[in-house]
């Protein structure tokens, strides 16, 4: 099973249809002081699962368990993942979906390209050129 790339609000349009959810595989840290996707209005929350663990940025390797054992026996057709920038993500989608193909689950998952702030821009800064906060998508801050 191979994983997909998707925008922003190629995403968004997904989570608004339904029967999708999202995984934010950033760190605690960036949660807090970053902000999440804000899936409120959908009537859903972001879901929270470390796929590197703060401090020390070592692989969760739970991570798959952990966030299976949220669906229980029924994913949801889509699972949409997101950090950063894209580059993580991408990677926690790959386990993901290594382990929903040995099932013979038809789950697509799905890397959100650009992730919550994006690329660097000019200056260096994130969260502006691209990505979820700059597509002007629902956040919030804890």
């Amino acid at each position: 099973m191979s994983v997909d790339h998707q925008h922003p609000t190629q995403a968004w349009q997904a989570l608004s249809a339904g029967n999708a959810a999202l995984v934010d595989v950033r760190t605690r840290p960036e949660w807090t002081f970053v902000g999440l996707p804000d899936l409120s209005s959908l009537g859903a929350s972001t879901l929270m699962i470390e796929w590197r663990r703060f401090p020390d940025m070592s692989v969760n390797d739970t991570f798959a368990d952990q966030l299976l054992a949220e669906f229980g026996d029924t994913p949801p057709a889509a699972i949409y993942f997101i950090c950063r920038s894209g580059a993580r993500s991408y990677d926690a989608a790959c386990e993901v979906a290594a382990r929903l193909a040995a099932t013979g689950s038809s789950t697509r998952c799905i890397n959100v390209a650009e992730g919550f702030e994006g690329d660097l821009d000019g200056d260096g800064h994130r969260g502006g050129a691209n990505g979820w906060k700059a597509r002007d998508l629902p956040w919030r801050q804890s």
